[in-house]
């Protein structure tokens, strides 16, 4: 019996029966979707597909436009030539489909022999309901009418609390620095946020790659206050004008209500009027890694922000459950390796053990955040860890805390000048902002740290004031525990964050590596050093896991040109990657730019990532030493060359008017020896 004939006499014998011969999906099928679709009715669902990409290379790359770029480009080739099947299949069935890349997936919706049909390709890994979920809020009420105009000096109390004016003082303002947010929109033309917004030039407004609008359908029930599918930025709800303001809020004449007041802000609608689905969130996720134009074309992952904010979560009554919470981070790690740092609000259900429980904060890759009040004390609403449903043994939640009680930003909706003004809320949604702001605030100081969100977290969480838990004690904690599941490290420091970033051990010139016979010299320069402790030397042989070989101790204080030599006795055979871990006297550290060597016979590989719909195709050199030069050439059918050019690691070249076909690849060295090929098919 056929297929469709199998699933034809199993839909008229009952839907909702299950038998041995029918196991076969079963594992496959969120039980939650299960459930909406034995019925017979049609449901929305997320095809997650079997080859998900390893995107872990990114780490390679020292500049955030070049994680972004290889992140980008090793996703969307993934995506492309695995979905294919997938997406053929579900327009044969007349369903809707949406793909997407930043986890390789399709969203769709159909009844149960579509479902089945799904779950039985062998690139599907598994079909996941789309839930609704609903924005977060602390249980007592938090509303106050909205304030019409205030004079805000450079300090409400949460500002001053975590000491962002004396970081402004020091003049560091979040210049340079572009914040993201996912949320229920953002009122752009708020007198606070419209000079901060990326878009907006002083003079005149281009939405392009710096807003997107993910709710193309009402999710809950009636009309939307803004509408759908928005060209320009509109909050239905004030949750996201009140977050931004947080992050940037200022205005020219005097008050400030951000912790960045000169950062930068683009954002993108995930939630309408407060309920958001996964396939909103991953939307917006997307945008947010590789920005697009208003037709959600030509996406560029330079313009991707360097924070992204996220006050929102899903608990198991809206569908979030084990079955489909590894989705979302992976989401969350491949937006991470693009250089990016993700902020989490910890959740609103405390003030018992383990209340964060909900994505996208259960992910160790989440920066997640708790509230505080004035008094720096924890607020009884704020979510506790450790993590048990999620993930590693006892996580360890949130990781630090910031202010989430009383909080004044600016608030407005539904693009009506008439609500602008200010008002005070409560939640960890609240405080998330404040951690966003911060991380502006580090990386406008040393806008080396820009795309190195290991380093980011390692100073927010290190310079936090410390605070502790006290009993009843969670997870195994105690009045001396930090970490403690209830504050992470402590209530954050601005101040304290960016003075050990300008500390940071070294500003370092120059880094490379030579053969010498058979061993290889790294040699590095610095021309100041303060506090440094020493130079750890890492080496790898795939620029993932990394062996330290060494260590090099500092000057200590040095504001002259200062030489530093290290011998590796012993490279591996094939391509040796190395970095340096610079080490400053307080436990700081940030990691130097990654450099390679070639011994033995390995040899060099060529990548090649077509995108026809583009008109556009990557290509990657693999396993070339630094600062080699190589000649790309792309061979026509009949052997003429119809492009050749210079290729260092990564090049993204275009083919506007190419006609479909297989094209040869060919990769030459200096002398014009052919090193590597491959074929571009198109």
């Amino acid at each position: 019996m056929s297929k469709q004939l199998y699933l034809s006499a199993l839909l008229i014998a009952g839907l909702y029966s299950l038998s041995a011969q029918t196991a076969w999906y079963l594992e496959k099928v969120d039980s939650n979707l299960w459930k909406k679709i034995q019925s017979g009715a049609s449901a929305e669902f997320l095809v997650i597909l079997s080859e998900q990409a390893d995107v872990r290379g990114a780490e390679r790359f020292r500049k955030k436009e070049d994680k972004g770029r290889y992140v980008y480009e090793t996703l969307l080739a993934t995506a492309e030539r695995s979905q294919t099947p997938v997406r053929e299949r579900l327009r044969q069935a007349g369903a809707p489909v949406q793909s997407f890349w930043i986890i390789n997936s399709i969203w769709s919706a159909g009844r149960f022999e579509l479902v089945l049909e799904l779950a039985d390709m062998p690139e599907v890994a598994r079909v996941e309901d789309n839930p609704t979920w609903h924005l977060s809020r602390p249980p007592e009420a938090d509303l106050e009418p909205p304030v019409p105009d205030r004079t805000f000096t450079a300090g409400s109390w949460g500002l001053t609390q975590i000491n962002a004016d004396d970081v402004w003082n020091l003049g560091y303002t979040g210049a340079g620095v572009v914040v993201g947010g996912q949320d229920t929109g953002y009122e752009w033309e708020h007198p606070a946020l419209k000079d901060k917004y990326r878009g907006w030039d002083g003079t005149a407004v281009d939405h392009n790659y710096s807003w997107h609008d993910a709710i193309h359908a009402i999710i809950g029930t009636g009309s939307n206050s803004c509408g759908l599918n928005l060209m320009a930025p509109c909050d239905d709800n004030f949750h996201g004008t009140h977050t931004m303001g947080t992050m940037v809020g200022s205005t020219s004449s005097n008050y400030a209500v951000g912790v960045a007041p000169d950062a930068q802000w683009i954002g993108c609608r995930n939630m309408e009027e407060g309920d958001g689905t996964p396939a909103t969130y991953i939307e917006c996720f997307q945008w947010l890694a590789a920005p697009t134009n208003l037709n959600n074309a030509n996406a560029n992952p330079a313009l991707a922000p360097h924070v992204i904010n996220n006050s929102w979560g899903c608990p198991p009554s809206e569908g979030c459950n084990s079955s489909n919470f590894a989705t979302m981070e992976t989401v969350i790690t491949n937006v991470q390796a693009s250089g990016i740092l993700v902020v989490t609000s910890a959740g609103n259900t405390g003030p018992g053990c383990s209340t964060v429980s909900d994505p996208p904060s259960i992910y160790s890759v989440s920066f997640a955040v708790g509230a505080t009040n004035s008094s720096d004390g924890i607020s009884n609403f704020s979510s506790r860890g450790p993590i048990t449903v999620y993930g590693p043994a006892n996580l360890k939640k949130p990781n630090v805390s910031a202010p989430g009680e009383g909080i004044y930003s600016t608030y407005g909706s539904d693009n009506n000048s008439g609500t602008y003004g200010f008002t005070t809320l409560n939640g960890t949604s609240m405080a998330g902002p404040h951690v966003a702001g911060l991380a502006a605030l580090v990386m406008s100081a040393r806008p080396d740290l820009i795309g190195q969100v290991g380093a980011l977290k390692t100073l927010i969480q290190t310079t936090c004031t410390p605070r502790y838990a006290t009993a009843p004690f969670c997870g195994g904690d105690n009045n001396s525990t930090l970490p403690n599941n209830v504050y992470g490290y402590g209530r954050v420091d601005a101040l304290a964050a960016v003075n050990a970033a300008l500390a940071l051990p070294v500003e370092l010139l120059s880094f490379s590596v030579e053969a010498q016979g058979q061993t290889a010299l790294l040699h590095w320069a610095t021309a100041t050093e303060t506090n440094c402790a020493w130079f750890e030397i890492q080496q790898s042989t795939d620029a993932v896991h990394w062996t330290s070989l060494g260590k090099v101790a500092c000057s200590a204080l040095s504001h002259s040109l200062t030489h530093y030599d290290y011998t590796d006795a012993a490279p591996a055979p094939g391509l040796n990657y190395y970095r340096l871990k610079q080490i400053d006297l307080s436990g700081s550290y940030m990691f130097s730019s990654i450099v390679s060597l070639r011994f033995g016979a390995a040899g060099v590989q060529l990548r090649v990532a077509a995108h026809t719909q583009r008109g556009e195709a990557f290509f990657e050199v693999l396993g070339a030493a630094s600062g080699e030069t190589w000649r790309l050439a792309v061979i026509a059918a009949d052997g003429r060359e119809l492009l050749s050019t210079d290729i260092e690691t990564m090049r993204t070249l275009a083919f506007p008017d190419l006609p479909h076909g297989v094209y040869p690849v060919l990769l030459r060295d200096e002398r014009g020896k052919v090193v590597a090929s491959g074929k571009m098919v198109w």
